[in-house]
């Protein structure tokens, strides 16, 4: 993320950035607290939520489906999010300071820029699973088992860990950036700036082309959605026939996974645009916008939660069992709780 430094004094001027010492905030006391108080807030319930997800697939056998566990995969995302990533974000944006050094400034956004690229990777999985239960039933069971998800799930990770922590601490991403070698030993901030060809990147390969492919597919999953309902529709003159298969469990977690994916190309949108445009228009977007912007983003993973709880009966009930404690009772992980609800 960084320009190579140089700390040697003759070399760099810290005059005009305050020789790293944090500005005295313009915000008041109380302002900050409420800041500290909204985002805590947000951070507890992308926390629990998360991990509500996580103990109920982790936990309940009758769960334990290809597209559930890659639905556990992207909840473990959002939970080291909310856990590892959100709380020293809260502090810079409230504070506008970054207290935790150079060095961790590059692991906090090597980890950061890794499970956001590790979510879009997941939805893309999640999207192609749909696709194949959908559009070729058939033959989903004998190509999407267990052991190819969990080999996609490992891809999933480990390319934007590769990604991620290469491009910030070989510094390639801020070649070429005149003076940001001087912002970035001198400022108080964790500075994050992208040249104009690895903006593009980021932008062109880990959102657009992504993106557009989801967005796709299941344009492609509704449409022949709509080819079989019609087909049964002509078929069979029992209503109650067409009504079972149009709410068959395949077509709605297509519909909520592309509500899923929709509100993550919705929230993150804004923040990779203004990564893309920012280089082209000499650095010029406000500090607080650009911070306002990432906050956007982690928002998607607080709500990810809360689109389970509304959409998905199974989650609605594990959750009720986790809190009231019953997932603590012996062989309860495996008793007939999910019929028709997964």
């Amino acid at each position: 993320m960084m320009a190579t430094l140089n700390f040697s004094e003759n070399v760099i001027d810290c005059s005009q950035y305050g020789n790293r010492s944090c500005p005295e905030s313009l915000t008041s006391a109380g302002v900050r607290r409420v800041m500290y108080i909204s985002m805590s807030g947000v951070i507890v319930i992308t926390v629990c939520g998360n991990l509500a997800i996580i103990i109920s697939i982790s936990y309940f056998k009758q769960l334990h489906s290809p597209t559930n566990f890659l639905t556990l995969s992207m909840a473990v995302t959002d939970f080291l999010l909310g856990f590892f990533i959100m709380p020293y974000s809260m502090i810079r944006s409230v504070e506008n300071c970054w207290y935790f050094g150079i060095t961790f400034c590059k692991v906090h956004y090597s980890f950061d820029l890794m499970l956001c690229l590790v979510s879009i990777f997941h939805l893309c999985s999640i999207a192609v699973d749909r696709f194949c239960a959908i559009c070729y039933p058939l033959h989903y069971s004998r190509k999407i088992t267990i052991p190819v998800v969990r080999q996609l799930i490992v891809l999933c990770w480990l390319a934007p860990a590769i990604f991620a922590f290469g491009i910030v601490f070989s510094e390639v991403y801020a070649s070429g950036i005149e003076g940001y070698a001087t912002l970035v030993a001198c400022s108080s901030s964790c500075p994050v700036m992208f040249n104009k060809l690895w903006g593009t990147v980021l932008f062109s390969f880990g959102f657009f082309v992504p993106g557009s492919a989801m967005i796709g597919i299941y344009a492609k999953i509704f449409e022949v959605s709509k080819k079989h309902l019609k087909a049964m529709k002509n078929k069979s003159q029992n209503p109650r026939d067409v009504k079972q298969f149009s709410t068959s469990k395949d077509r709605k977690a297509a519909k909520t996974l592309s509500i899923v994916m929709g509100f993550f190309l919705f929230c993150w949108f804004p923040c990779f645009f203004v990564i893309l445009i920012d280089p082209f228009v000499g650095f010029s977007t406000p500090a607080v916008l650009f911070d306002a912007l990432t906050w956007f983003g982690y928002f998607n993973s607080t709500c990810n939660p809360l689109i389970y709880g509304f959409f998905y009966p199974w989650f609605q009930k594990a959750l009720r069992y986790i809190l009231l404690g019953k997932i603590f009772h012996r062989h309860f992980c495996t008793a007939n709780l999910f019929s028709g609800n997964q």
